[in-house]
């Protein structure tokens, strides 16, 4: 059995922030495999011609690393999961690897970081841990993407464990979809905090960290909250830059179901 580890990211066109985020998650997934030969893809289309076209760097689909492994010899795979959440993208990834699954003897996949609530109480631990430095009398916004969700919303959820462990310390809202901006606002003017720490609930501080919530447009969340008299501090930081949620993602690869 000739084994493989493919790691699937969305991706992101901002150099910096891959090497701190994506690529530290990819590094720890190596160290947690080491007999494992490492691909890596990107499941976003357009980030992936954007490298191509900036920086002449070809990323592969996950369906062009899954051919790749087979033209290599790879018969047991194990897809870590870099998505947040069961969402449009990880479908999408789901429905390439069923196609795929035939190619391989064995064929697995980890689930997303905030799949279940056990995952979701297991990273807002994290959180609440990484983001220790920030005062009681302060508050912590964080700005995850949004999707569209059949059932419960994993944001939501994970407001209410962060609520449980760190009661009035942290607010989560979304760029699209629910929660979006409105329970920030709200809780900013319940609170009233001497001061909002701003930071992306993504993997990879990209476009939405940099422009949507630390931009200086009028309809980004820091310049939203600094018209409403707040104090503002944006921190840059991805996920992946977390120790902890790294560790979260090796421990998904290692459950990770067979096809």
């Amino acid at each position: 059995m000739k084994k493989a580890l493919l790691a699937v990211s969305f991706g992101t066109s901002f150099p910096d922030t891959r090497r701190k985020t994506i690529e530290s998650v990819e590094e720890d997934l190596q160290k947690e495999f080491p007999d494992r030969t490492f691909y890596r893809a990107w499941s976003s289309g357009f980030l992936r011609r954007k490298v191509k076209e900036r920086e002449e760097i070809v990323m592969d689909s996950p369906a062009e690393a899954l051919d790749r492994m087979a033209e290599d010899g790879v018969t047991d795979v194990i897809v870590a999961n870099m998505h947040l959440m069961r969402g449009e993208e990880n479908d999408s990834l789901q429905n390439v690897l069923l196609q795929k699954k035939d190619k391989f003897a064995r064929l697995a996949i980890a689930r997303p970081l905030m799949a279940e609530n056990q995952d979701i109480s297991a990273l807002a631990k994290v959180l609440a841990e990484e983001f220790y430095f920030a005062k009681v009398e302060e508050l912590v916004a964080l700005m995850g993407h949004g999707s569209e969700f059949p059932m419960e919303n994993p944001y939501c959820r994970l407001q209410e464990s962060l609520e449980q462990i760190a009661p009035g310390r942290f607010c989560v809202g979304t760029v699209e979809f629910d929660p979006g901006f409105e329970p920030v606002l709200q809780a900013a003017k319940a609170k009233r905090p001497a001061k909002i720490w701003l930071a992306p609930l993504m993997v990879v501080a990209g476009d939405h960290a940099v422009n949507d919530m630390a931009g200086d447009g009028d309809d980004s969340w820091n310049s939203r909250l600094q018209a409403e008299g707040f104090r503002t501090e944006c921190l840059l930081q991805g996920l992946g830059q977390i120790a902890g949620v790294r560790k979260l993602y090796c421990r998904h690869a290692q459950e990770a179901e067979v096809l």
